[in-house]
């Protein structure tokens, strides 16, 4: 099996009568991609970001169908779109409960089990730590140092430069590590329990740089949301299959 993880750009490319089939594309730009009288049985898609665009099969915009789906297996993700501080809360309240219910029903046996180069449970809610770091403690509070030594950073951080010795290299007790996300779910309750229109409507800087979005602190608090509901689904699918 072939691994490519050049730069190389295929924009604008054509392949034709080319044989993908068992291929797996990994943090990749297939955005605008034309596909025509392809065989995709099999094919699968997962997006973090899918809600943002449009995703047509046969002429059909299959995104809002996939959301609805989404929504009815995670009930209180609909939620994760609200933009008063109310709705907020009523968002937050809803993800941690979701969260509860999954960490209750995981045995201890599973905390570190993972699906190939997935994440584990353990893993996925050391991510979540940072997520509340970077978007909370970074981006609303404007916190200079805003990341604990126990978070986990999205894969290739070390190749854009970022400053890899803030995290721990040992693997951190369980107890641990739900300490730590404990803390940070008391923050954003905290935050969100005297939060206001006028303050959601504030502006700041985006917390991972560069200057071609400028997040309001309700943007700040929604990518914390949607990274809440999109590692859950990750973490119950992966936790389905080793089951």
């Amino acid at each position: 099996m072939t691994t490519d993880a050049s730069d190389e750009g295929f924009e604008g490319a054509t392949f034709i009568r080319r044989n993908f089939r068992g291929a797996t594309f990994r943090s990749c730009d297939l955005s605008g991609v034309t596909m025509r009288s392809v065989d995709v049985g099999g094919l699968d898609i997962d997006s973090h970001d899918l809600f943002f665009g449009r995703l047509v099969v046969n002429g059909v915009d299959v995104v809002p169908f996939v959301e609805a789906e989404l929504n009815r297996q995670f009930p209180g993700r609909e939620l994760q779109q609200a933009t008063t501080p109310e709705g907020l809360r009523e968002a937050w309240i809803a993800v941690q409960d979701a969260w509860a219910t999954t960490l209750a029903s995981t045995p201890p046996t599973m905390f570190d089990a993972h699906v190939d180069d997935e994440w584990s449970l353990a893993q996925t809610l050391r991510h979540l730590v940072l997520a509340t770091d970077a978007w909370l403690r970074g981006g609303v509070m404007r916190i200079e140092r805003p990341f604990h030594e126990i978070g986990v950073i999205f894969t290739g951080a070390a190749d854009m430069g970022f400053d890899m010795s803030i995290f721990r290299t040992d693997v951190p007790r369980f107890d641990e590590i739900l300490d730590v996300r404990g803390d940070r779910q008391r923050m954003v309750t905290d935050f969100l329990a005297t939060a206001t229109p006028e303050l959601l409507a504030e502006e700041r800087d985006n917390p991972w740089g560069g200057d071609d979005w400028h997040p309001t602190v309700g943007d700040c608090v929604r990518v914390v949301l949607e990274e809440e509901w999109a590692h859950l689904r990750y973490v119950r699918r992966d936790l389905a299959l080793l089951a």
